[in-house]
């Protein structure tokens, strides 16, 4: 046939030319008058969308003039918010445990699980600015809005370590006042003003995330020849960038914090992503934007809804030749591109099945286009690898407080240079940004050979080697801290654990450190691609949003994981403290780590299941050309 609808695989022999007496162009004719749901108001199909992926500008027209926009010049604005964005969050996460324990006088541990609530807030709620992004908003305007509900709880809590009123008496607070728990508490009010701004923080931070690596992306132009190695050289300095900004938060953000108190710490933090926000607003003019492609939420419920309905009829029930979607090159939804039919969770193909009873004027709600039920699909499909990505996210949520915890008991002193306790951190993104700068160089020509991939590995594959590195970390932590804490009982430091040994490195922690910086070098940038790439084009946003979700997952599962080894493994009447008790000495941080090494091994297994699984967009669209050629011609 010479329509564009495309067949049920499994009918195509069954459906009949002729059905109910109504010749086979009659049913051709049909075809072309269906209805779609698209910003609250229902559109023929003979006026969709074209080439979905169009780039407009900020006022969404199309740009006439590409060259003058877009590019590396663009992207280079985007990096700057991004930099800015992520050294407020490093320079809170790395802080705040320390500010909560010294100046609000609250435990470790609850100061721990309070910083990765942060965190796990923070990047979970990344979904709702996805969402923002793709339905309403688009990208610009999403980031726009929230980088300055980020900047207004930056200013919060700057003038929450200014400001005396809103901090505990620090007066007769020493360090055995601290370590006893005698020091005078935060007042409720106070920790409520300082968990405001915090979370107002966080919500800044959740609309940012999700937007500003697809944005950058979206300055380069997917019809170019060379785009795939753009994109791929893009997200690479997008995490450099990232890198940059943790580098900056774990090493000038603390020596500021050292030398001037608080408030200067958090009042650079709030100045660096004031300046951030004039930079990117200035970059405005070389913007390329994307269309919003209305709610997708109110699609993927469409197309739940209208399968659902329609679970009990066989495909031999329709009153048409096959499944249904658009004729020609048009989209139904605005900001997208056709996607080709799959053969995956074929249940949903029930909600583009067009009954008699759906009427001439049928409902969004009772049939869907096929591009509009494989958009489904396909975050269905995404799902598996950034789930397996929340073990790393705990890992690394679990380093930036344990390990600080080991090294205030090490000695962290090169030569004569004292290096501060909160400067620790800083080593995996050294890690990362040495990494980054050698992997075109050395990675990529080594790994070409040896796989045949013209990137060196594979999207998957370079998440599934970080994932297997971050073992390694685990382990290797889980080792050395035995060690150390065999070491300080043996040297008498069984109750000073706030006491550094001069004799035991520090560095010795760099180890685990460079291990999960190259982890999350491999893991992080390879998932960001991959959303990025397979995500449907009116939904980037939200595909981007499920690698922020599976972070902010990891630091909920690290605080669950450590809620729970503290509740099995205290005993109050044996005296018995937890593995993760106050006093690391004492504790067992090194039982922990290994259970985390042998979670971490139980994940990577699953990854690999669901890697092997996994079929690429390109390559199912490859399949879906080949089956269509090798359709006979009196079929088609």
């Amino acid at each position: 046939m010479g329509t564009a609808e495309i067949k049920s695989p499994e009918d195509l022999r069954e459906t009949p030319a002729i059905l109910d007496g109504i010749s086979e162009s009659v049913h051709r004719k049909k075809l072309g008058v269906f209805f779609i749901e698209s910003d609250n108001r229902r559109t023929a199909f003979g006026r969709g969308y074209t080439g979905g992926t169009t780039p407009v500008n900020i006022h969404w027209k199309p740009i006439a003039d590409l060259s003058k926009t877009g590019g590396w010049i663009a992207a280079f604005f985007i990096f700057g918010n991004e930099m800015a964005e992520r050294m407020a969050y490093f320079g809170l996460s790395v802080n705040m445990v320390a500010f909560m324990f010294y100046v609000m006088h609250r435990p470790f541990s609850s100061s721990s699980n309070a910083v990765n609530n942060f965190l796990g807030i923070s990047q979970a709620s990344s979904v709702l600015g996805g969402f923002l992004a793709d339905a309403y908003l688009g990208r610009y305007w999403t980031i726009a809005i929230f980088t300055t509900i980020y900047l207004a709880g930056l200013t919060g809590i700057t003038l929450c370590a200014t400001m005396k009123m809103f901090v505990p008496n620090q007066d007769q607070c020493d360090q055995l006042s601290l370590v006893l728990g005698s020091c005078e508490p935060a007042k409720p009010w106070q920790m409520l003003y300082l968990y405001t701004v915090l979370y107002i923080t966080a919500f800044g931070a959740a609309g940012i995330r999700p937007c500003v690596s697809s944005f950058g992306a979206d300055q380069f132009d997917e019809r170019s020849k060379d785009y795939k190695t753009l994109l791929d050289r893009f997200f690479n300095f997008f995490y450099l960038s990232v890198t940059t900004g943790a580098i900056v938060a774990f090493t000038l953000v603390v020596y500021i914090q050292i030398e001037r108190g608080w408030g200067a710490a958090f009042g650079s933090l709030a100045i660096a992503m004031g300046i951030s926000n004039m930079l990117f607003f200035a970059g405005t003019p070389l913007y390329r934007h994307r269309l919003p492609g209305g709610s997708p939420l109110t699609r993927v419920a469409q197309v739940l809804v209208a399968a659902f309905k329609k679970r009990n009829v066989p495909f031999t029930r329709s009153e048409f030749v096959g499944l249904y979607e658009l004729p020609g090159r048009h989209s139904a939804i605005k900001g997208s591109g056709k996607i080709p039919h799959t053969d995956d969770f074929r249940g949903l193909d029930k909600a583009a099945l067009q009954l008699k009873e759906d009427g001439s004027n049928p409902s969004p709600w009772r049939l869907c286009t096929v591009t509009q039920v494989e958009e489904v699909k396909i975050l269905i499909k995404l799902i598996p690898v950034p789930a397996c990505t929340i073990m790393l996210s705990a890992v690394l949520t679990e380093f930036l407080t344990l390990s600080i915890q080991q090294a205030y008991t090490l000695n962290t002193h090169i030569g004569k240079l004292k290096l501060p306790v909160t400067c620790m951190p800083v080593f995996p993104g050294l890690s990362i940004f040495l990494i980054l700068c050698l992997y075109y160089s050395v990675f990529v020509p080594i790994s070409r050979r040896i796989t045949g991939h013209p990137h060196g590995a594979s999207q998957l594959q370079r998440v599934g080697i970080g994932l297997f590195i971050s073992i390694l970390s685990v382990a290797w932590a889980g080792g050395f801290e035995r060690f150390r804490r065999a070491y300080a009982i043996s040297h008498g430091y069984e109750v000073s654990f706030l006491t550094p040994m001069p004799d035991l490195s520090a560095y010795w922690l760099l180890i685990q450190y460079c291990l999960i910086g190259i982890a999350e070098v491999f893991s992080i940038v390879g998932l960001l691609e991959f959303l990025y790439e397979e995500a449907p084009d009116a939904m980037k946003s939200i595909g981007s949003a499920y690698a922020a979700l599976a972070g902010g997952l990891g630091c909920f599962v690290a605080s669950i994981i450590n809620s729970i080894i503290k509740s099995v493994t205290r005993n109050p009447e044996n005296r018995q403290q937890s593995w993760l008790s106050q006093n690391i000495n004492t504790g067992k941080f090194d039982y922990f780590y290994w259970l985390l090494t042998v979670l971490c091994v139980i994940n990577f297994c699953i990854f690999l299941y669901s890697a092997n699984r996994y079929k690429y967009r390109t390559e199912q669209a490859l399949e879906v050309r080949e089956t269509k050629q090798n359709i006979p011609a009196e079929d088609s």
